[in-house]
């Protein structure tokens, strides 16, 4: 049997998951009656947003002698080893995110498979995330295929397209594909291009004897427990059998193993090369992590390389809202923990708030997709505090690493802060350069380098992560009417010069509106937030001040004056004197109240000022 693995990568909106469909439908995996846009992204969300938020694998099966269009310069055949064009293919595909945030998705994906499409958007052209996702699939020593895609549309220049793509990925002009997703047209050759230039599986050279399978994604169901999504790379696993985790340690008896037809499908066997899912039975999270190594438990297999684990950079705070309960969430975040080893989350608690889990992300975008999943596929409320980042702190000699603002000590105990930085990659047309430039300053992005790429401009340089999380995005689409497009790493630390902006009611702290703002926007900020929240909050009996405080210092004020209660009208006629000792006697009820006094802050509040 003729195996290959392989991936479609892509910037976001290039039309990866619309060319996934054409694959299924050629290689009649999906019946034409069961057909429906973006078949493969089965999140009510992934459709809405138009984005591919998770990796999904199917497998299909080919047979290119049947094709009527092949390309006879494809015929000549790369791996002497197979009977390419005499035997059936198994083709297993993972589709992939193309936004950044979800990188860690694609870096999986690539470790199962052999090869990959480069899809380039022919109206758009290369895009800063065409180049991250390529440079990831060099370094897993891919074999790369270039499809430049959406030919079909008038008044555009596919041949610059394609020569701009051949010359990234050191091809021939010829050799670059020129497809369309939404027809079809080209699609044919382009999987038969696969068939031919992706090599056949590598099998584990590491493994001494007997199975030896990646666990590159999971999955929890009711039913069958957790589903390990595996690549085997060698052996063969069987229901029945007894498999051992080799990091978690634990062992039990499969269930069921299967493949991905795009439905779960049961199967006899995966054998070395295969792509599919372990039944574990499982039931506890923590015994299934993405990339432990599973094998029997007579084999001496030793570990595969599993991935890098991934580092959140984004933190928020949630907390159950209206009927939600803190275990309600928990048990939530556990189960997208499974197939979204990203997110890591631990104990908060807030005294206005309640109890709480402090969530890491990979950016703000995942953020906002976790959060949608938890109110539509858990069914919860809940509240998030402002999203923040970590800082290093140098306290005493000591370092300290602080990712919330309740746990910001006094300004006089630190010697010196520390934030990460980002390495920026961003691509614009020429005629947007000096709105991108203002962007940049705007947002403390530091270019190093300008440089021609194609027809658009390539600029580097580093940024504080702060910095991306400040709609970063959207000002970046404004700035050049959508056509700049960027892509991020981590990079070293630097100096911070930020502060601790504290909110004060009445007098009061409100931990949760307090936050880590740069020392240049702290007074915007504060402005902006006392405003908001004189809007916001209710009357007293009493005068509230609403203050901004940093370093000790008041920086802004609004006040919300007292409700005032008519004493006197009642009374008719008569001497002056007994309105002025009802007077006298409320002014005095005012005092004391403004000093016993505590305001509550409502939690519609909160949920008002923390939607901003």
């Amino acid at each position: 049997m003729n195996i290959r693995n392989f991936v479609i990568i892509a910037h976001v909106d290039h039309g990866k998951s619309t060319l996934a469909d054409r694959l299924l439908e050629i290689t009649g995996t999906v019946e034409a009656r069961r057909m429906k846009p973006q078949y493969l992204d089965q999140l009510e969300l992934e459709r809405e947003r138009g984005i591919t938020i998770k990796m999904a694998p199917v497998r299909m099966e080919y047979h290119p002698s049947t094709n009527s269009e092949l390309n006879p310069n494809l015929r000549i055949r790369k791996f002497e080893t197979d009977s390419l064009f005499a035997d059936d293919c198994v083709l297993n595909l993972i589709d992939t995110p193309g936004h950044s945030d979800f990188s860690y998705e694609v870096s999986r994906a690539l470790q199962a498979v052999e090869g990959a499409i480069l899809l380039v958007d022919a109206s758009q052209g290369i895009q800063a995330q065409t180049l991250a996702v390529y440079r990831h699939a060099q370094a897993a020593g891919l074999a790369v295929v270039g499809a430049v895609n959406k030919v079909d549309l008038p008044g555009i220049n596919v041949d610059r397209t394609a020569q701009e793509l051949a010359d990234l990925i050191g091809a021939a002009p010829q050799d670059i594909h020129r497809i369309s997703g939404k027809t079809g047209a080209g699609v044919p050759e382009l999987l038969d291009a696969v068939v031919v230039r992706v090599p056949p599986p590598r099998t584990g050279a590491n493994s001494v004897r007997g199975l030896s399978a990646l666990v590159f994604d999971s999955q929890y169901d009711d039913h069958r427990g957790i589903l390990a999504y595996v690549r085997v790379l060698g052996g063969q696993v069987r229901a029945g059998d007894t498999i051992r985790m080799v990091a978690s340690g634990a062992t039990l008896k499969v269930r069921e193993v299967g493949c991905f037809a795009p439905e779960f499908r049961t199967v006899d066997a995966l054998a070395a090369g295969e792509i599919g899912y372990i039944a574990t039975g499982l039931k506890e999270p923590a015994l299934v992590k993405i990339g432990d190594t599973i094998t029997h438990t007579t084999d001496r297999t030793r570990p595969l390389p599993g991935y890098r684990e991934p580092t959140p950079v984004v933190f928020v705070a949630f907390y159950p809202d209206g009927g939600t309960k803190f275990e309600d969430l928990k048990r939530a975040l556990d189960r997208l923990h499974l197939n979204d080893p990203a997110l890591r989350f631990e104990p908060d608690a807030n005294e206005a708030l309640g109890r709480g889990l402090k969530v890491g992300f990979l950016g703000q975008l995942h953020f906002e997709i976790t959060s949608e999943r938890l109110t539509r596929e858990f069914g919860l409320t809940f509240l998030t505090s402002f999203p923040s980042i970590a800082y290093r702190l140098r306290i005493g000699g000591q370092d300290r690493v602080v990712a919330s603002a309740a746990d910001w000590p006094a300004t006089a105990r630190i010697d010196a802060v520390h934030q990460p930085m980002i390495r920026i990659e961003i691509l614009t047309p020429s005629q947007y350069l000096n709105d991108v430039l203002a962007v940049a300053q705007a947002f403390d992005l530091a270019v190093a380098d300008v440089a021609n790429f194609g027809e658009s401009l390539r600029l580097q340089g580093q940024m504080p992560l702060a910095e991306l999380i400040r709609d970063f995005d959207d000002r970046l689409k404004s700035a050049s009417s959508g056509f700049a497009s960027f892509s991020y790493e981590l990079a070293e630390e630097a100096a911070a010069q930020v502060v601790l902006l504290e909110i004060l009611i009445a007098g009061e702290a409100q931990p949760a509106l307090t936050r880590v703002v740069p020392r240049r926007d702290v007074e915007w900020e504060a402005r902006q937030m006392v405003e908001r929240l004189r809007k916001l909050l209710p009357q007293q009996q009493f005068t509230q001040a609403i203050q901004a405080r940093v370093d000790g210092r008041i920086i802004a004020r609004e006040t919300i004056a007292a409700l005032r209660k008519d004493v006197t009208g009642y009374l008719y006629g008569g001497d002056r004197s007994r309105k002025m000792k009802l007077w006298k006697k409320q002014q005095r009820g005012k005092e004391k109240l403004k000093t016993m006094g505590r305001v509550s802050v409502p939690v519609a509040v909160f949920r008002e000022v923390l939607k901003k």
